[in-house]
């Protein structure tokens, strides 16, 4: 039995990535891929565990300002007027088509990305070796995916698909940026995922706001090591906390390059509900976090 739920679930997760579904209503359709993801129902009416909730929040906590606080245009903006534009990674420009691009303008190192999903990013560390036709045709290819339609992620619905430019930032390694992602609950930070190598063997560790590092896996490895504690962390730890102030759960991103800490994004649904947690007892102390 166990065996034919594990081939039905992979069968439904591939019609699902297909779009088969997409027709279909939210709640139906959220009930089906949370079963292709977990093998298990979708309960609405009782949601307990961090995935649950998070399915739930997107079809009943909806406020429009979430659709500003995910627009990586409009967020920068948002984040400014909350805690200060020393914070806020600098932009090069904003585009409705990346023909518009007037790439001789730009600097020899630029990330493009699109404002409204989390696929769509071009890194540029020598312009010269900038393959500029293939560099567009990526981001026209993203800007035609209505990434709201996957995981039903709310928010996203209504963003307007755009190309913007920042600045390229590297950190102290040289090669990349870590990934601090403040997992957040009822306004209060709680968890701390931090990301490295994610263009080569990408890690992700959790850490407890005292860092403490904790052995749970979401999707990907954790380091045998742990990490320093960061000199910035109070500072990540009280902007999150501004940031987060009357939202069930949000995860505030950060990046610290050269002393500062710089925004990253606002995520309202992790891994948009579907990441299950190894041990799977944090699915619930997650879940347990979220007052609805």
């Amino acid at each position: 039995m166990k065996k034919l739920k594990s081939l039905v679930c992979r069968i439904l997760r591939r019609l699902l990535a297909m779009g088969t579904f997409r027709w279909l209503p939210d709640k139906p359709y959220l009930e089906l891929i949370y079963y292709a993801h977990f093998g298990k129902k979708l309960d609405l009416k009782n949601p307990k565990t961090f995935n649950e909730k998070l399915q739930w929040l997107k079809l009943y906590d909806r406020n429009p300002e979430y659709t500003r606080m995910v627009d990586k245009y409009e967020a920068k903006q948002y984040v400014a007027e909350k805690i200060g534009e020393e914070y806020i990674i600098p932009t090069l420009g904003v585009w409705d088509d990346p023909d518009q691009i007037d790439f001789g303008a730009l600097p020899d190192q630029f990330v493009l990305k699109c404002t409204h999903d989390s696929g769509g990013l071009v890194i540029c560390r020598d312009k010269s070796r900038l393959n500029i036709e293939e560099a567009k045709e990526k981001l026209k290819k993203r800007l035609k995916f209505k990434y709201f339609y996957w995981g039903r992620e709310w928010p996203y619905k209504n963003v307007k698909p755009r190309v913007i430019a920042e600045k390229y930032m590297e950190d102290e390694s040289g090669t990349e940026l870590k990934d601090y992602k403040v997992m957040c609950f009822e306004g209060e930070p709680k968890l701390i995922q931090v990301h490295r190598g994610r263009f080569g063997e990408h890690v992700q560790d959790f850490y407890d706001t005292q860092w403490q590092k904790l052995e749970i896996t979401q999707g990907f490895p954790y380091s045998e090591t742990k990490m320093d504690r960061p000199a910035f962390l109070e500072e990540m730890l009280t902007l999150s906390k501004k940031l987060s102030q009357n939202l069930h759960q949000v995860r505030v991103d950060w990046y610290y390059v050269e002393h500062q800490l710089y925004f990253g994004e606002l995520t309202f649904f992790d891994g948009a509900g579907f990441d299950g947690f190894e041990p799977d007892e944090y699915d619930d102390i997650l879940g347990s976090w979220i007052k609805i």
